[in-house]
């Protein structure tokens, strides 16, 4: 049973996610503060599949607990729950390395919907022995079954979104993608979020792999459709 981390201040809110999750056989542990999330998370940083973190919270708000959790953990899936609509909210939720961000108030199906999602995207993470278990292009080797990225050499630290991403491209290398077809093949057929995810998350990535993110070298944007990889 996998196990999802909920910090939510409102108790009849955080009351609300907890019995829809449970309902939906998930364990939940909950935390009406950041530094209880911290706290709980920490003592058991890879027992978490997915962390649920309200943003406005008194004390460590819920951005704060997600940058935090992110050092200490590449792969657990963390979605931002708010009320704020704001694009920049949004924006910046992501670049602090959340994996979906869900704006307040939604059903019941929704919030199940956007944390099975994260979870089978996690389930990826130890992958089938393949014969073909490393990709290399340019200066870069993705290795699929450590699920790591290396760039001359060097390790670069992966959520395991950008690890999806980088293995989508770097196995259609000199292919346009399209930002639809991106979305689907990351997020799934039935992500109802924004699409602005897929743009958000590039950002993120090309600030780790591009010597210079403004004038990406590899990750290109092919303007009006998508993006590309090239060596």
């Amino acid at each position: 049973m996998k196990k999802i981390l909920v910090c939510e201040d409102e108790d009849a809110i955080r009351e609300f996610e907890v019995i829809t999750l449970r309902r939906a056989g998930y364990e939940v542990v909950d935390a009406c503060c950041g530094e209880d999330a911290i706290k709980y998370f920490e003592a058991a940083p890879n027992d978490f599949s997915v962390v649920l973190l309200d943003v406005m919270m008194p004390g460590i708000d819920g951005f704060a607990v997600c940058q935090r959790i992110r050092k200490q953990n590449s792969n657990v899936g963390i979605i931002i729950l708010s009320a704020k609509s704001q694009e920049m909210d949004k924006v910046n939720g992501l670049m602090l390395g959340a994996d979906d961000y869900v704006t307040k108030p939604f059903s019941p199906s929704e919030l199940t919907a956007r944390v099975d999602a994260i979870c089978r995207r996690i389930s990826v993470l130890a992958p089938e022995v393949s014969h073909n278990d490393q990709l290399v292009s340019g200066p870069f080797t993705l290795n699929i079954l450590s699920r790591t990225l290396t760039k001359n050499g060097t390790p670069i630290d992966l959520t395991q979104v950008e690890f999806q991403l980088m293995e989508l491209f770097m196995n259609n290398e000199g292919t346009a993608l399209e930002r639809k077809n991106i979305l689907i093949r990351i997020w799934g057929e039935n992500y109802n979020g924004d699409d602005k995810i897929v743009d958000v998350n590039i950002r993120r990535l090309r600030m780790k792999i591009e010597d210079e993110p403004s004038n990406p070298a590899h990750l290109q944007t092919v303007w009006g459709f998508g993006y590309k990889w090239m060596a």
